[in-house]
């Protein structure tokens, strides 16, 4: 992401490179294009393709970002955005296993009841 420059400032660029570094996000995972734009945004959105498709190749999560009138800051928002799923979609796979962890303890504590019942 290095040769990347996205028009903000060099904080948010360093912000955005170390979660993409952290989910373990290349841009060579990503498939990136760009189409035009609708609605308000006057001739610019008419005429130059704003809006960014990125798709993040390995989960296959997709994200459309048309939010800004410039490409480069659709590009930077898209990045954030797809981060933004990433982060979402692992807290889901960590809560989901600890409710499979404390299940199987449940049913473990229920057969050894259930054993000790019958053996009284």
């Amino acid at each position: 992401m290095s040769s990347l420059n996205f028009p903000v400032s060099p904080e948010k660029q360093n912000l955005l490179k170390e979660r993409m570094e952290k989910l373990s996000i290349k841009e060579s995972d990503l498939l990136e294009s760009f189409t035009r734009s609708g609605g308000k945004g006057g001739q610019n959105v008419n005429k130059v393709s704003t809006t960014v498709y990125l798709k993040h190749i390995p989960s296959g999560e997709e994200v459309k970002c048309s939010i800004y009138r410039t490409q480069g800051l659709n590009r930077y928002k898209a990045r954030s955005i797809l981060c933004d799923k990433l982060e979402n979609k692992s807290n889901d796979s960590l809560q989901n296993e600890k409710r499979r962890k404390i299940k199987k303890q449940k049913t473990k504590k229920q057969k050894r009841s259930i054993k000790k019942y019958f053996e009284e």
